[in-house]
């Protein structure tokens, strides 16, 4: 009989199968805190949820636990004081590995059913969900509630889906006969199961502590897995209230919940001993190139799906919308004060300028347009506050200062701190914008997250193709972009980037910007270059995560 959880959400999971067929716009979670959708009361009841977890501990009852731990600091400044229970790591394990076979048993239906009721009840809690990830990563609160909670629900759905169509390609059952001439058939009957790899561990970033980890997180359990939720220390609490919402969901369903667990770490150590335990067969990871080079290099028991850093960039040929592009631009290099991995680096401008309807536009004009253009965009501090949040890290201020001085470039328009009348205490900063030569690669061809931007000068626009696509193919990218009227140019970037496998935006202009990323529409990454090996989501982010293991008879 099928599960009731999947009969509940049958409709659901059809329309996702869909989307993910046709990649037109879809999504079935509200990305505005409306209360028609999540209720009148919904918005006060998620911030005062959110109060009553300050200053306490996070109860979880996990096994091996050996004490607290906590140390958030939010990059507006409150104190949250809250403490997680520590555990040990190979407890952890143990107990995940042991869940796996009753999650087996349930089979694919049963799974996907219930991951799916788990996101509906993450999404009840959106608003909960949301004050945690702006109070911990800086974002303002329309990006962490829609980014933190509806987008992010997304793509878990997206995972839950890729993984419910690679599992229903395989029958359980089939009776096998092979004709023998005059002889009576060979026929046997064979059955096939669905086992998942082993213990998955996704490690969490600590700037999108929930839409990088959702997919993986739910691609990893819904094919069977159990999933060791290992969050950043400063983004914490969005991951502690994802683990207690699953962990009750299973429970409530007969299912072991100790599948689902988190394992708060204080030292490096810990989390390198727990990856390359040899139960643990998939780590799930974004973050910075040395830690995810050190996983790739020592996790040979899993398969590691990485997002590292890159340098995105955007070719300006020409176009016939100059203000409107600058005004996508702008708001491009502002949000989340560029604290986002597909935030483009480096924009591409050829030595001689452009052409625009306005006329010609030598490459200095671009340069103090595109400035004026983001001043103008931050003119209004309400808007400011709105768009940029709060910088997450002091490495990232430490980044600005650096490009402040003027060490990588000629400063077109310095980074300004905003004061936060509500948080006095949030470090909030404008972008910085450096003009230099494209010999300068030192200064742009590695990340600087932040908001700090390159405006590159190139010989011309064959030359910044090339440049792009060798930045691309060298650094990694999670996004490209070109400006241009003329269909040669913008095919020649098209082919440099099949090239370089990353994926490109064209004349952008409208409310649409090359740093957002639609669930059931865009893949996020395409796992072709350094930037990241695995996209969100694909058939090949879910089907290696489970094995088919046959048995067969003679009838």
């Amino acid at each position: 009989m099928p599960h009731p959880l999947f009969d509940k959400h049958r409709a659901l999971l059809d329309a996702a199968l869909q989307a993910i067929q046709t990649r037109t716009y879809w999504s079935p979670y509200n990305e505005m805190p409306s209360p028609k959708t999540y209720g009148e009361t919904a918005a006060e009841d998620g911030k005062r949820a959110f109060e009553a977890l300050l200053g306490k501990k996070f109860e979880i009852t996990q096994p091996g636990q050996t004490g607290w731990l906590g140390g958030e600091q939010s990059p507006f400044g409150i104190t949250l004081d809250v403490q997680y229970p520590v555990c040990d790591a190979q407890a952890l394990v143990e107990a995940g590995q042991k869940a796996m076979a009753s999650w087996q048993a349930v089979g694919c239906e049963g799974r996907t059913g219930i991951c799916i009721e788990i996101l509906d009840r993450l999404n009840r809690q959106s608003f909960e969900l949301a004050h945690a990830v702006m109070m911990t990563t800086g974002q303002a609160w329309m990006m962490a509630f829609q980014a933190g909670a509806p987008h992010a629900q997304d793509r878990g759905l997206e995972a839950v889906t890729y993984a419910y169509r690679e599992q229903s390609f395989v029958p359980a059952e089939a009776l096998w006969e092979k004709p023998q001439g005059k002889n009576p058939p060979l026929v046997m009957k064979k059955h096939f199961e669905v086992v998942g790899r082993g213990v998955g561990v996704v490690i969490g970033c600590g700037t999108f502590p929930t839409w990088n980890t959702y997919p993986g997180l739910f691609a990893a359990l819904a094919t069977g897995n159990a999933v060791i939720v290992k969050p950043h220390s400063n983004a914490i609490l969005p991951a502690a209230l994802t683990v207690r919402t699953i962990r009750t969901v299973l429970a409530e369903n007969g299912i072991d919940p100790d599948l689902v667990t988190l394992c708060v770490a204080e030292k490096r150590e810990t989390t390198q001993a727990l990856v390359t335990n040899p139960v643990v067969k998939s780590v799930d990871y974004t973050g910075g190139n040395v830690f995810g080079r050190w996983l790739l290099d020592h996790c040979r028991q899993a398969q590691v799906y990485a997002e590292l850093a890159g340098v995105n960039n955007i070719v300006i040929d020409s176009t016939d919308a100059y203000k409107a592009m600058l005004r996508n631009l702008a708001f491009t290099l502002s949000l989340y004060s560029g604290q986002m991995c597909t935030t483009s680096q480096a924009l591409l401008v050829p030595a001689g300028g452009i052409e625009t309807e306005d006329g010609h536009k030598s490459y200095d004009d671009v340069c103090a347009d595109l400035a004026r253009a983001v001043e103008g965009f931050l003119a209004k501090p309400e808007v400011a506050l709105s768009v940029l949040g709060a910088v997450q890290s002091a490495d990232t201020l430490g980044r600005i200062a650096e490009a402040q001085s003027g060490a990588l470039g000629k400063v077109v328009l310095a980074s300004k701190k905003l004061e936060h009348p509500e948080f006095p205490q949030a470090e909030v900063r404008t972008p910085i914008l450096l003009a230099c030569d494209a010999a300068d690669e030192k200064a742009y061809m590695e990340e600087r997250f932040g908001p700090i931007s390159f405006i590159v000068k190139v010989a011309d626009t064959t030359s910044a193709i090339a440049l792009s696509e060798r930045i691309v193919a060298t650094h990694g990218a999670l996004t490209a972009g070109i400006y241009s009227v003329k269909p040669e140019v913008i095919d020649a970037m098209t082919a440099a980037t099949w090239r370089s496998k990353v994926a490109l935006s064209i004349n952008l202009t409208g409310g649409v910007f090359v740093n957002q990323s639609s669930a059931f529409s865009d893949y996020h990454g395409t796992g072709g270059n350094p930037a990241a090996n695995a996209s969100y989501a694909d058939s090949a982010f879910v089907a290696n995560r489970f094995r088919v293991i046959q048995r067969r008879y003679h009838v």
